[in-house]
């Protein structure tokens, strides 16, 4: 059940100053590199890269709204609305239509998105500046009752909304609201937000459940959370209204998706036909069980329901997301972070089917789970969601882009054969290596509007508590009533598990900081106190000092565990010490400095599959704190199907910088003997292989093909 007492809310990055050596890193990174190479992408000026049309597009839109206003008279050539993505035959020699993917107007607003979230960390003026001007091509763009959608207004104005299903407007807007916002928050520069506003006017005029409105919703979803966001940043409600109504429309019957004119069909059957899976939208949100269809489209759903849930306080809506969240964490996921299993519809399919070597993992699926854990979080501090988005974050996400900015993946496998990739069409959507850019162009943006925000997903706060999701290093403004606490984090993760927690208060005040305690540490300690007991009972999901059951099985009892909060509070200089779903909270009144030392000692650690999991069976993983190990054939050599783990005595050696500047597992396997040249048989009687003993090195997932091409596997045979 909800309460809202615990709920919470992200911290403006402007009152977040980020240190850390790791992120910190990832966003000077987005900020030097990413962004000026998107932005050249944006306006088709990168060598070799496919072409996005994004800025000719809104430069169009704006030069043909000119062109109606000088002359009324003007008749605007109409193009045709069904092609879904146009490349011009002749590059140099185009004619005035729309022409990429439809939806490519979100090239931009999730690059400036990235810019906002950059400029709270690192004022530029310059690249305010060019952010600015683009906002200004992209206003003029926007009709007069506020539609602005490029795809539509160049090619044919009569057909806008006439199929949701497939084309993209509500995405479009969706986005476009995203980076409006980021932009407003960041620089108080409201250009681009009304521009939002008037076109979620417009999208309020013409959808709701009144009479004769539409009663249609997005066929990709983003603007539920969008519109959330809207809500906050402008305090009107009717966006928090069109938000819950595209959310309890979906999945009603008659299906909407069926009565579009572009595309009718004759629904068949008692059951919900099977294509409405792939929107989310065969059942009304809160009786659907599993995570179904296209994933990124599934978890911006989700994170949609959650955010509704919350602000409503929608009990039905909140248990349909945990539903939900279970399914996809315990029976759909990677061990990556990454989901969307099939490149059939980058969609979910069944329960346990993870195949490693055609695994789609979009990139962008692993960020859309980031936002539903947030939101959830936001709801309800439970480990649990931290845990997974921690994961995702440090694998599935960063595994995107290459170690230098220039170079994306879309899809993110678990092992890879370039041969295989290069020769069996099965797996042409699996890349042996990073793309400069994609027509498709919705993952490197997206990943650098995350990482340039991470910390709005590392900290949220309510009235008198700052919840610590993450240790991310940073120096952290909390407003409590009408006093200002500053909060320091020093971290030195995802290598080390040491991170420290200075509260600096010019004068007493009451507070409670929440720490989460992370799933894979192998010990937890806070100023050398309450090791044993905090790493056994932090999963006990009952406050220690009660004596939750679980938590009996490690302590000697619920005496022993109140002792050790009782010490960490006397050592924190808190008032009072408890655990709850994973979450250490420390309150009292604060006065003057207070360090608090943390210790979350990790070591690596061998992983097993659910049995269900057939592509894993006899194969194991290694993990180091929260980041996902590899082979690589640049470490191992090749044919990496032959070498096995001793997971007995692995005997690993954790080497600092071995490997790209990161730190390398070194480990005890065996790689078996191949077939003898001169023995050309296909099959052959069964004789015990020839092994011989051999060093494996891992390096971190997300590193991997960043010194050329060649194999790679997570997951390794065990012996």
């Amino acid at each position: 059940m909800m309460d809202s007492k615990n709920f919470s809310n992200p911290l403006s990055l402007r009152d977040i100053r980020v240190k850390d050596d790791f992120w910190k890193k990832e966003m000077e990174l987005v900020r030097t590199e990413v962004i000026p190479y998107q932005w050249d992408a944006l306006n088709d000026n990168v060598p070799g890269a496919a072409p996005s049309f994004c800025m000719k597009n809104y430069r169009l839109a704006g030069e043909l709204n000119a062109r109606r206003k000088a002359d009324p008279a003007w008749q605007q050539p109409v193009w045709t609305t069904g092609i879904f993505n146009l490349v011009p035959e002749d590059i140099n020699n185009r004619e005035e239509r729309f022409y990429g993917f439809l939806f490519q107007d979100t090239d931009f607003t999730k690059w400036v998105e990235a810019v906002a979230y950059s400029l709270t960390q690192h004022p530029d003026p310059q690249l305010e500046k060019l952010a600015d001007d683009a906002i200004d091509v992209v206003c003029a763009a926007q009709l007069e009752n506020g539609y602005l959608d490029t795809f539509y207004i160049i090619n044919d104005q009569s057909k806008i909304f006439s199929n949701l299903r497939d084309h993209h407007e509500l995405y479009c807007f969706g986005h476009l609201t995203e980076g409006a916002v980021a932009y407003y928050e960041a620089t108080g520069k409201d250009k681009l937000l009304k521009a939002a506003c008037r076109y979620a006017d417009y999208i309020d005029f013409f959808f709701g459940p009144e009479e004769g409105k539409c009663k249609g919703y997005p066929g990709h979803e983003i603007a539920e959370m969008a519109l959330v966001r809207l809500y906050h940043a402008t305090g009107n409600d009717r966006y928090l209204a069109l938000s819950r109504f595209f959310i309890d429309e979906r999945g009603k019957r008659p299906y909407y998706f069926d009565t579009e004119a572009d595309h009718p069909f004759e629904a068949k059957g008692e059951n919900p036909p099977l294509r409405h899976f792939y929107h989310q939208a065969h059942l009304p949100v809160r009786e659907q069980k599993e995570a179904a269809g296209h994933a990124v489209r599934a978890v911006y759903l989700y994170s949609g329901m959650a955010d509704i849930a919350r602000l409503t306080q929608d009990e039905a809506l909140f248990e349909a997301c945990e539903t939900i969240w279970n399914n996809i964490t315990t029976q759909k996921m990677y061990i990556t972070g990454g989901i969307g299993s099939t490149h059939l519809g980058e969609a979910f399919t069944f329960n346990y089917d993870l195949p490693n070597d055609t695994a789609y993992a979009e990139t962008c699926a692993s960020i859309g789970l980031v936002f539903f854990a947030r939101r959830m979080l936001q709801i309800k501090a439970d480990a649990r969601y931290a845990d997974i988005m921690e994961r995702a974050l440090f694998n599935g996400v960063l595994s995107g882009m290459a170690l230098d900015g220039k170079s994306f993946f879309y899809v993110n496998p678990l092992e890879v054969l370039p041969k295989a990739c290069h020769e069996d069409e099965r797996k042409f959507h699996v890349k042996p290596t990073r793309q400069k850019w994609f027509g498709c162009a919705c993952c490197p943006p997206n990943i650098a509007r995350l990482l340039s925000s991470v910390a709005a997903y590392a900290f949220t706060e309510n009235r008198d508590t700052l919840f610590v999701h993450l240790y991310v290093g940073s120096e952290i403004v909390k407003k409590v009533c009408d006093k200002t606490v500053k909060v320091s984090i020093d971290s030195e993760l995802p290598y080390s598990g040491k991170a420290s927690v200075r509260i600096s208060a010019s004068e007493p005040t009451s507070m409670t900081l929440a720490l989460r305690l992370p799933d894979w540490a192998e010990g937890c300690s806070v100023n050398g106190k309450g090791a044993e007991v905090l790493y056994s009972s932090s999963r006990s999901g009952e406050s220690a000092a009660e004596g939750g059951s679980s938590s009996m099985k490690s302590v000697e009892n619920a005496l022993t565990i109140q002792k050790c909060m009782e010490e960490i509070a006397a050592s924190a200089g808190a008032a009072s010490a408890e655990l709850r779903s994973g979450y250490l909270y420390l309150t009292g009144v604060w006065s003057g400095e207070t360090e608090l030392a943390l210790d979350f000692p990790m070591q690596p650690r061998i992983i097993a599959a659910n049995s269900a999991v057939r592509e894993d069976a006899g194969k194991v993983a290694v993990i180091c704190g929260p980041i996902v190990y590899c082979l690589e054939e640049a470490d191992n050599g090749a044919d990496l199907h032959l070498v096995s783990l001793n997971c007995a005595q692995p005997d690993f050696e954790i080497c600092p910088d071995a490997v790209l500047g990161a730190p390398a597992i070194r480990a005890a396997g065996s790689r078996r003997k191949p077939q003898d040249s001169a023995d050309l048989s296909l099959y052959h009687e069964y004789r015990a292989p020839e092994k011989k003993a051999c060093t494996l090195t891992f390096l971190p997932y997300y590193m991997w093909n960043n010194r050329g091409e060649g194999e790679m596997t997570v997951w390794v045979k065990e012996d």
